[in-house]
């Protein structure tokens, strides 16, 4: 599976976890794996598009995680 297609089956992942109500310690694993997935993605592509995407997805997390 390549590196998009991997990071769009964990988004719907994450969504339908969210949907079902899942904890939010199981949605912050999958949060992470995305982050690198993402991460494996942005390598491949190149550039500082998918670099900023990325950051703004660590940054997203680690807000989550502090609770700010």
């Amino acid at each position: 599976m390549d590196e998009s297609e991997a990071v769009l089956r964990r988004l719907e992942r994450i969504e339908r976890l969210d949907r079902s109500g899942a904890p939010a310690a199981e949605l912050v694993v999958e949060l992470r794996a995305l982050v690198a997935e993402a991460e494996a993605w942005s390598r491949r592509e190149g550039g500082g598009a998918g670099e900023r995407a990325v950051d703004d997805l660590r940054r997203a997390l680690q807000r989550d995680m502090i609770g700010g």
